[in-house]
């Protein structure tokens, strides 16, 4: 089956390497939301300078958070959505790494 072997790959988020064992086909996914949050975490640090990497990291994934909470509430409760379940499963495989 094509697109559903593991693949090891690190990625940096906030300076930092996380190694992650994926499959391949969402390789590029993964990328893109590490991309995003590494430009969030660059936000909050140009308007929170006072603030640590560490802080601005915590500050950009609860800013995740809140956005899947508002799209979940105004989701139909009984309509699954396989794009949104597989989003939330990838940025759950995220959070448990970094809090690894």
């Amino acid at each position: 089956m094509e697109g559903k072997h593991n693949k090891q790959i690190t990625v940096l988020i906030a300076g930092r390497p996380y190694p992650l064992k994926i499959k391949e086909n969402d390789e590029p996914t993964i990328r893109k939301i590490v991309k995003e949050i590494n430009d969030k975490i660059n936000q909050f640090q140009l308007t929170y300078s006072n603030k640590d990497k560490q802080d601005c990291l915590s500050m950009a994934i609860l800013t995740y958070a809140v956005d899947l909470h508002k799209l979940m509430q105004t989701s139909q409760p009984n309509v699954p959505d396989p794009e949104l379940d597989n989003k939330l499963n990838q940025i759950d495989e995220l959070l448990d790494k970094l809090l690894v």
